[in-house]
């Protein structure tokens, strides 16, 4: 099929890729949602449902550059399309799991999916969208982890069980991989995947060229840093959303319905700072200021969330203001990356590094304090989350682009 052309075509491939990031998040909300009926079905412990949200994540924490270097080793669009069919290969295995170990195998897969496609999608968007319009599109694609989770939250209480969850989430990635297909350009010639006349050397030739694009962004300071702050941001966004159904049942003694309905919309209130951030972006505002004034106010608002200060009511508006301002810091950090990329051609490479600090926040956060939560309480999370909002100011201090001032 020939390549999409003009602006209606390429908005279209920008709303199919940040729809296929959506059905990557909906396998990562899944497993909040029906925890309950995890619960009841598995035996689950919170301890364990955390591994099961993290375990998405854990293959990320440790090959978000990797996966970052395929991009331009082997095409965007070929690594977006294998990240969707192991979505859709890990979401049938888990609905047949038998057991808690026999799901939490089929997470893995789910993860690295999860992570090919987070990893594609903005060079896809940076391959199709003109610069001028970059900041918007990088907005709308950091929309994408709050509405695959908002969604999850949503449509999981309309199943009987989790299992009916699963394949439905399933059967949504095999319609992105139809949509992907269709609508994603292929990439230039120079960007496929070489054809050597020797496999073995070819090989050879692709994992060099890797691995120097590697070394090439871990010298630099700045993607580190990033990385670094990304990894706290998902920290902090984690260890509340991964278990705010089960503290809105604690303490509100909410319906499994309306928990779910609760949830969605505190975390879809998450879009309202990514879109802010392309806004605040376009108009000059300095990358440190925004990262390190969200933070302050995530670290503060957590505190009233975790800790027994309010009633039900402020206490929900709190866990809004925390997602909705905290929504300005993925959409920051990723437009940030072919800005302190070293070459245009490692911008997958430095968004890899950033998915892969991100996807360590989510490994750690939910584990660490759904341990802390079972040990000390709620309070105890406060803490967790307040100290590292105070670090990632600390971090934020310390970025620089180009002639913005420093938080």
């Amino acid at each position: 099929m020939p390549a999409p052309s003009g602006k209606a075509a390429m908005w279209l491939t920008v709303a199919v890729v940040v729809g296929a990031g959506v059905v990557a998040a909906l396998q990562v909300g899944k497993a909040a949602i029906a925890t309950p009926m995890l619960q009841a079905e598995l035996g689950a412990s919170l301890a364990q449902a955390g591994w099961l949200m993290a375990v998405v994540a854990l293959l990320g924490s440790i090959g978000g550059i990797p996966a970052g270097a395929l991009v331009p080793a082997f095409g965007d669009r070929r690594v977006l399309l294998s990240g969707l069919l192991a979505v859709v290969v890990g979401a049938c295995a888990g609905a047949l799991a038998p057991t808690l170990p026999a799901l939490m195998a089929s997470r893995l897969v789910e993860g690295l999916g999860f992570l090919l496609i987070a990893v594609a999608g903005p060079a896809v968007l940076q391959r199709v969208v003109p610069p001028q319009r970059r900041e918007i599109a990088f907005a709308l694609w950091s929309c994408f982890m709050p509405a695959g989770m908002a969604l999850a939250m949503v449509a999981g209480p309309l199943f009987d069980n989790w299992r009916e969850l699963w394949w439905a989430s399933g059967a949504v990635a095999v319609v992105a991989i139809g949509a992907a297909r269709l609508a994603v350009p292929a990439p230039a010639r120079r960007q496929a995947s070489p054809q050597p006349s020797s496999p073995s050397r070819g090989a050879a030739a692709i994992a060099a060229g890797m691995r120097a694009d590697i070394v090439t962004v871990l010298r630099e300071g700045q993607p580190l840093r990033l990385a670094a702050c990304f990894a706290l941001y998902s920290l902090m966004f984690f260890a509340l959303f991964s278990f705010l159904p089960v503290l809105l049942i604690e303490r509100i003694g909410a319906s499994h319905r309306m928990v779910g309905l609760l949830t969605a919309l505190a975390i879809g209130a998450n879009m309202i700072g990514n879109l802010a951030a392309g806004y605040l972006l376009a108009r000059g505002m300095s990358r440190p200021v925004i990262v390190g004034a969200t933070c302050l106010t995530m670290g503060l608002a957590a505190l009233g969330i975790f800790l027994p200060l309010f009633g039900d009511v402020p206490t929900f508006l709190l866990c809004l203001l925390f997602s909705a301002v905290g929504g300005l810091i993925p959409a920051t950090l990723l437009s940030s990356a072919p800005v302190v990329a070293p070459a245009a051609a490692l911008v997958p490479v430095v968004v890899g590094l950033l998915m892969q600090g991100s996807n360590l926040g989510q490994v750690v956060g939910p584990i660490t304090v759904g341990a802390a939560i079972e040990a000390w309480g709620w309070h105890a999370a406060a803490a967790i989350v307040a100290l590292s909002a105070l670090a990632a100011m600390l971090l934020a201090r310390g970025m620089r682009f180009g002639r913005e001032a420093a938080f």
